[in-house]
């Protein structure tokens, strides 16, 4: 008995009335009308390799200025990945150095053995803090100036020493921030210049095609994608690292706070010294 069955004629399906063959004859007939259907149908399913990204592809068929631009890009994120490394070793090397020198000075006796205490960890942010404030402080007392001048001088000397120490923390990290905020851009001039490549080669093929478009599209996507992908990790941590500043900031204006009470409590015995001296006499 015949019945009805659909068969593949000039890319439609058409129905036909074809007869039922028995036992292994019906098997090879549903064998076959299911290899002409779903394999037509498979034809037209993109594969994971097509479907796959080529980003060395795109490189390869990317123009000159846009090879340029992913180049500057791929070193800008070197760049700042190994300054970011470098910064977040210096820094947290910096604080645990301040916090142990600190709690050394405050438990000394006196401003000689504070600052021998330091002597010994030349990498400490206070070791340069306190030099500043104990040579001024040695100057002063040469001169014989007044204990309120004295005091004073040496306030200033640790501020200068303070702003000194910062600075040198803060060296070089302009340049993460300035990787975060122009590698954006630098990746969106990439995709510009791919866009107006694309619409360049459609004025000269006459064709808008999806096949004429799409490379300098897709490589111009790309630039924007890498820009990004190397701005948000320069953002991150060049907030990181403005934190850990903040916090070595506080640790050295702590220390001066507390060497400035040192001198003075110096400045205090050594008066008293000298009036039980006049006093006797």
């Amino acid at each position: 008995m015949p019945v009805r069955a659909h068969a593949k004629f000039r890319g439609t399906y058409a129905a036909v009335l074809v007869p039922v063959p028995n036992g292994a004859g019906f098997r090879a007939f549903i064998s076959a009308v299911c290899a002409v259907y779903f394999g037509g149908k498979r034809k037209m399913e993109p594969t994971a390799a097509t479907a796959g990204l080529n980003i060395v592809g795109l490189f390869a068929q990317a123009t000159l200025v846009v090879k340029g631009v992913l180049c500057m890009l791929v070193c800008m994120s070197l760049g700042s990945w190994a300054l970011m490394i470098q910064k977040w070793l210096s820094l947290r090397a910096a604080h645990d150095k301040a916090a142990e020198g600190l709690t050394r000075f405050e438990r000394t006796n006196s401003l000689r053995e504070a600052v021998q205490s330091l002597g010994s960890d030349p990498a400490s942010p206070l070791y340069f803090v306190a030099h500043q404030g104990v040579v001024e402080f040695n100057r002063a007392k040469e001169v014989g100036t007044s204990s309120e001048v004295v005091v004073d001088n040496v306030r200033r000397s640790l501020r200068q020493g303070v702003g000194t120490e910062l600075a040198r923390l803060h060296h070089s990290l302009s340049l993460l921030a300035t990787t975060a905020n122009t590698a954006p851009f630098i990746g969106l001039f990439g995709t510009v210049w791919g866009i107006m490549h694309s619409f360049h080669s459609i004025g000269q093929l006459k064709s808008a095609s999806l096949a004429i478009v799409a490379p300098g599209i897709s490589e111009a996507l790309v630039a924007t994608a890498i820009g990004l992908g190397v701005a948000v990790p320069a953002t991150i941590g060049y907030n990181i690292f403005l934190g850990k500043l903040n916090e070595v900031e506080t640790q050295l204006v702590n220390f001066a706070g507390v060497f400035l009470n040192s001198v003075q409590r110096e400045l205090n015995a050594h008066r008293t010294v000298q009036r039980i001296g006049q006093t006797e006499g």
